[in-house]
């Protein structure tokens, strides 16, 4: 019965990514998925297309039209609970994860600069942990994915302001052989 319920949840999911939402231009304090300049249309990422692509040396994970060239997930102040928003993100990373059994991750979790050493550690280690989860929940296994903290000590960007602050709180996804 749960891999049923799971089962339509994720096809109703993946319907839901099919097209892009709406905005009214208003901001808010969350910032946006970044994608350093990629687009996050619903391409997608297995099928027949897929291994037609993938011979032709086309990797999805590189593609600016994919969910999956999407790695951050960002959080709120003093949480580590992976937002609705970024469903769509782990999701998708999960899904290629199950269709490549070879891939591996690790997740790195990332803080402001608020807060001691310690503290930041524990944190970033409790944001990366949460994707793991969110990834668990999708069947993607332990052996595929690793989880490092780097607290406060590498930053998107320096200052002291709520949007430097905001785009520091993350967690990334970056694949094996992959620098970052």
């Amino acid at each position: 019965m749960k891999k049923i319920a799971l089962s339509l949840a994720l096809t109703a999911l993946l319907a839901a990514c099919a097209s892009q939402p709406k905005t009214d231009g208003s901001s808010t304090q969350t910032p946006a998925p970044v994608t350093d300049g990629a687009s996050t249309s619903g391409t997608s990422t297995s099928g027949s297309q897929g291994n037609d692509l993938a011979q032709k040396g086309y990797n999805p994970l590189t593609d600016p039209n994919n969910v999956l060239s999407t790695r951050r997930v960002y959080f709120d102040f003093d949480s580590f609970v992976v937002k609705s928003e970024y469903t769509p993100v782990v999701e998708a990373h999960s899904k290629y994860l199950l269709d490549n059994h070879s891939a591996k991750i690790i997740i790195q979790g990332h803080t402001d600069a608020r807060g001691t050493a310690e503290y930041n550690l524990a944190l970033g280690q409790k944001r990366a942990d949460a994707v793991k989860k969110n990834m668990n929940a999708y069947g993607v296994q332990d052996a595929q994915i690793e989880t490092v903290s780097f607290g406060k000590e590498k930053p998107l960007e320096l200052g002291d302001t709520e949007e430097a602050w905001a785009r520091n709180r993350r967690a990334e996804i970056v694949y094996q052989g992959e620098q970052q």
